[in-house]
């Protein structure tokens, strides 16, 4: 078998996937963080991640996804300024 979408990178880009539409439950978070603990600074990288789905969805979508990126970009930009 072939998977054509094949993904090999930072652990927390998919970990950052499953929070942006909503999420798992909490106990799938609190197991994962056990087996696999994160390092500092994971809600910032996990805004940055999800920022590359939330553009594509403005490209594909539009609609409130502008509005969205922005938000998401003021809060990365606000985190680099201090």
């Amino acid at each position: 078998m072939f998977d054509p979408a094949v993904y090999y990178g930072d652990r927390e880009a998919d970990l950052a996937m499953t929070e942006l539409f909503g999420g798992f439950l909490d106990r799938f978070y609190a197991a994962y963080r056990e087996a696999f603990p994160l390092a500092a600074g994971y809600p910032q990288r996990r805004t940055l991640y999800n920022l590359y789905h939330v553009l594509n969805h403005l490209n594909l979508f539009d609609g409130g996804y502008c509005a969205q990126a922005e938000r998401m970009i003021e809060q990365l930009l606000a985190e680099l300024k201090g």
